[in-house]
C-alpha cells in the first residue's frame, strides 16, 4: 500500500515537474529573446506569431488590475485553488487524475511567474486572418487542456449513466 502510494506520488510529481519545466524553459527562451532584441514579435506562419506581453490578470488576461491589493488577492485565490486541486489529485482514483495534474503543473508555472515577476509572460499569438485569440503561454495550454478534458469526461460520463 505504502509502496503503491509512493510510486503514484513519484509519477504524479514527475509529470507536474515536467509540465512546470516545459513552461519555464519556453518562457525563459522568450524572455532571453526579449533581452537580446529588446522585443519579441516573431512571425512563424500565417496563423501563429510569438509576441511577448505581460499578463497581470488570470486566464488570458481576464481580471487585469493595476492595484496591488487585488493582484495579491487573486494570487492568494490561485494558491487556494491549487490546494483544492492537490486534494482532487489525492482523492482521484481514475484517469481524471492526469487532467488534474495537467492543470496543476500549468498553474504552478503561472503562479511562479506571478510571484517572481509580478506578472505572467504570455507569448503565443494564435490567429486566423485578423481574428486573434488571447495571447497565451505553455502553462495555459496545459491548464486549458486539462479543464476541457475534465468537462468532456463529465459530460460523457453523465450521459453514460443516464442511458443505463
Amino acid at each position: 500500500m505504502i509502496k503503491s502510494n509512493l510510486k503514484k506520488f513519484f509519477i504524479y510529481s514527475s509529470i507536474i515537474i515536467l509540465i512546470f519545466l516545459l513552461d519555464r524553459f519556453s518562457k525563459l527562451y522568450i524572455l532571453n529573446l526579449a533581452e537580446t532584441s529588446s522585443s519579441v514579435d516573431i512571425y512563424i506562419n500565417s496563423f501563429l506569431n510569438l509576441y511577448l506581453i505581460w499578463n497581470k490578470g488570470i486566464a488570458f488576461g481576464i481580471l487585469s488590475f493595476e492595484e496591488n491589493f487585488i493582484y495579491n488577492l487573486i494570487t492568494i485565490l490561485i494558491v487556494i485553488i491549487n490546494l483544492i486541486i492537490i486534494f482532487m489529485i489525492i482523492s482521484s482514483e481514475d484517469y481524471k487524475v492526469y487532467f488534474w495534474i495537467s492543470i496543476l503543473g500549468g498553474s504552478f508555472g503561472n503562479l511562479f511567474d506571478r510571484i517572481y515577476y509580478s506578472a505572467v509572460p504570455d507569448f503565443i499569438d494564435f490567429h486566423i486572418n485578423n481574428f486573434h485569440w488571447f495571447v497565451f503561454n505553455v502553462a495555459d495550454i496545459f491548464i486549458s487542456t486539462g479543464v476541457l478534458c475534465l468537462i468532456f469526461v463529465e459530460m460523457f460520463y453523465k450521459n453514460n449513466l443516464s442511458s443505463k
